[in-house]
């Protein structure tokens, strides 16, 4: 009876995928037939690239602009791949269309165009799904998608954690290789919302050649890289982040594109000087460090292709942000190249409809030429940009960082990091350690650059987190790369995942980040200044190589933030520095605790009672003890919770790891959150055995 049930299911299943497949074929058909008979001029319709429309019959309007070419078709599946059988009409303005009934989502199709004896088929340069870079383009319903998380508003600019990820390594699974999937991504949210991040920014994700990449080759700007999913993927993805109080941000390349697999390498035929046609520079100005594919900002078309690309992330895909990478390039040819005056234009028009549409959009300019302009108001003559990533902080805090001899490092370059600023604004800048550009490209990461093969060595674990907390408690937007959090070594590889076990191994170092997180946006209740606009570096030591300033944004209890950091190998006993108010000053951090590392000598950092002797001046002064390469932070008033409250382990909050604890973690068994000790998505073995672990010990 068995194998007769088998049998006959499999019979059935054989009729229905034939009867599917005949329905294919006949729908196919019936399309061919159509276009044949009802595609005889340009369409009427809106839009640019494949777009599905309603009306009876159904159907898809295909333009593309091409305009030095005699003809254009378009061949799909739809007309069973004939580059004759469906042409598209010129509409003498360099855009060539028509309407193809039956045609719908799925559909595959390329774009035949001619020019004299040459017949190009090409891929669409607005295509939205593509099977491969190399492969077809898909016609995609970008109105399909059934949003749930509808209300969700961007967290405010002086709120947001930036966390920097690389789809492809970021959720590889044990035993899995790259790359990792947006769904894969997805699992991991749970994790980055116990972290205590609020944004989460993607290395591009448009398609690029190839299934491994960096993403900065991208060929098609309005599609999701095939190889991390599809574009309803990227919304489920955006849809459960925002459901869980996280924005996403994403990156865009338009300082130049591919340049392999790009289709829109002379799209119609024609091109000058041996370059790429239409779409591109045809003299001098073609040429990139990345290729001869910078785009023709100069050229209406081009301009609305670059413009409507970032508007589909924002509008269609909700993101909350873009980071346009390469903004120097786009500006200007080189870095002491020739400017390009249509180059900031296009920048400053772009920023212009954002404002327009998308006010509490973070648009962030990646230049890293310590420009101002770049984040003035266009009404000024500036490119608009909200904010830009900050070489002034990376790079003298970094040198600071790695240096091996203590008398190397400048602590008024520190305070100069701390205090540089772009235009009076502090939320003007991106500040880190760590990104995706300073873990590579013969740098590594910062553990690793301080003691190369030994990045768990305590002197790699103190200072890349002396580091991570001056970060979060400078001005400025804070951003992590991924990993950074659990002490990630080597340098970042786009076919190098993320070593999730070093969650496990240095689960204290996640805590102390999870802390310092906490603290930056105000979760206990008691450290608003360092959501604030004002800082005063007040103590500068250099020759003990120690550094305290003040965040605060209107003053008093609750606000008043003093942090103090110790450069050097040799602990401070009632070192004295100013104070701006009378009062207690309680330690709510410090670094050197036990609780981060186990062989931190948890040094006392006491509570400091403001003496009436002036200081740094400052009105009042105390005295305080830190250990070698610490953070130490200091507020008044009463905080919600205690900095020192126990490992991740301590799923309860009662500062121990003990019976509650292990029955909160049965209890959630199978599924995600904060029992998810190890961040593989799943509450399971590996988290008891890591909770059962912290008990014994």
């Amino acid at each position: 009876m068995k194998s007769f049930s088998r049998c006959h299911g499999v019979g059935l299943f054989l009729v229905f995928v034939s009867a599917a497949y005949n329905r294919s074929l006949a729908l196919a058909a019936i399309a061919w037939a159509a276009s044949s008979a009802l595609a005889t001029g340009p369409s009427a319709r809106p839009g640019i690239g494949a777009i599905p429309y309603t009306a009876t019959p159904s159907g898809v309007t295909f333009r593309t602009f091409a305009p030095n070419a005699d003809s254009v078709a378009v061949s799909g599946t739809f007309n069973f791949w004939s580059q004759t059988q469906t042409p598209l009409a010129n509409e003498g303005n360099g855009y060539w269309s028509t309407d193809v009934p039956y045609a719908g989502p799925g559909s595959q199709y390329k774009f035949v165009v001619k020019r004299g004896t040459a017949t190009m088929v090409k891929n669409d340069p607005r295509a939205r799904d593509l099977t491969n870079s190399s492969g077809n383009s898909i016609v995609y319903n970008s109105s399909a998608y059934q949003w749930s998380a509808t209300d969700f508003v961007t967290p405010d600019w002086n709120d947001l954690i930036i966390y920097e990820a690389h789809v492809g390594t970021f959720a590889v699974e044990p035993g899995a290789t790259p790359p990792a999937t947006l769904d894969k991504v997805k699992a991991k949210l749970d994790y980055l919302q116990n972290l205590g991040v609020n944004a989460l920014e993607f290395m591009p994700i448009c398609e690029f050649p190839t299934d491994i990449s960096w993403g900065y080759n991208n060929s098609y700007p309005f599609a999701i890289e095939s190889a991390y999913g599809t574009p309803d993927d990227f919304k489920e993805l955006v849809d459960a982040a925002h459901s869980r109080g996280i924005a996403v941000f994403t990156d865009v390349v338009f300082s130049h594109l591919g340049p392999n697999d790009l289709d829109q390498w002379r799209f119609d035929g024609w091109y000058a000087n041996d370059l790429g046609g239409v779409f591109f520079y045809n003299d001098s100005r073609a040429y990139t460090p990345w290729g001869n594919t910078r785009p023709d900002y100069s050229r209406p078309e081009v301009r609305s292709y670059i413009r409507d690309s970032v508007l589909t992330w924002l509008e269609e895909f909700r993101a909350d942000g873009i980071r346009m990478d390469g903004t120097k390039y786009i500006r200007r040819t080189d870095q002491f190249g020739v400017d390009l005056p249509e180059g900031w234009s296009l920048l400053a028009w772009i920023n212009n409809q954002i404002d327009a549409v998308f006010p509490g959009k973070l648009i962030v300019a990646e230049d890293l030429d310590l420009n101002p302009w770049l984040t003035k108001p266009t009404g000024a003559g500036g490119a608009g940009f909200d904010s830009q990533w900050d070489p002034a902080f990376y790079a003298p805090v970094r040198a600071a960082l790695i240096s091996s001899n203590d008398g190397d490092r400048n602590m008024y370059a520190i305070r100069d990091a701390i205090n540089f600023n772009y235009n009076g604004a502090a939320l003007q800048r991106v500040i880190y350690t760590e990104s995706h550009d300073e873990v590579a490209n013969g740098k590594q990461r910062v553990p690793e650059e301080i003691w190369p093969g030994n990045a768990g060595s305590w002197y790699s674990r103190k200072r890349s987190t002396l580091g991570g907390a001056l970060v979060m408690t400078s001005p400025g937007i804070p951003m992590l790369f991924m990993g950074q959090e659990f002490l990630e070594n080597g340098w970042f590889a786009d076919s190098d995942p993320l070593d999730w076990a070093k969650l496990q191994t240095y689960s204290g170092i996640h805590r102390l980040y999870k802390d310092l997180i906490r603290m930056r946006r105000n979760m206990g209740g008691c450290t608003a200044g360092l959501m604030g606009s004002s800082t005063n570096v007040f103590h500068v030591d250099n020759s003990a190589k120690v550094i305290a300033f003040h965040r605060y944004q209107d003053g008093g209890p609750g606000d008043d933030v003093i942090v103090m950091m110790n450069f050097s190998s040799t602990s401070l006993n009632n070192y004295r520095i100013g104070l701006p108010h009378s009062g207690l000053w309680r330690v709510i951090f410090n670094s050197d605790w036990n609780g981060y590392s186990a062989d931190y000598a948890n040094a006392a950092t006491h509570d400091s009672g403001a003496q009436t002797t002036p200081w740094d001046g400052l009105p009042f002064s105390g005295l305080v003890s830190l250990a070698p390469y610490s953070c130490a932070v200091f507020t008044q008033g009463t905080c919600n919770w205690p900095p020192e409250s126990g490992p991740p382990e301590d799923l309860t909050g009662d500062g121990l790891v003990n019976g509650a604890d292990l029955a909160a973690l049965m209890a959630a068994w199978g599924q995600s959150g904060s029992t998810d000790l190890d961040g593989d998505g799943t509450t399971a073995g590996g988290d008891l055995a890591r909770l059962l672990g912290a008990w014994a010990s």
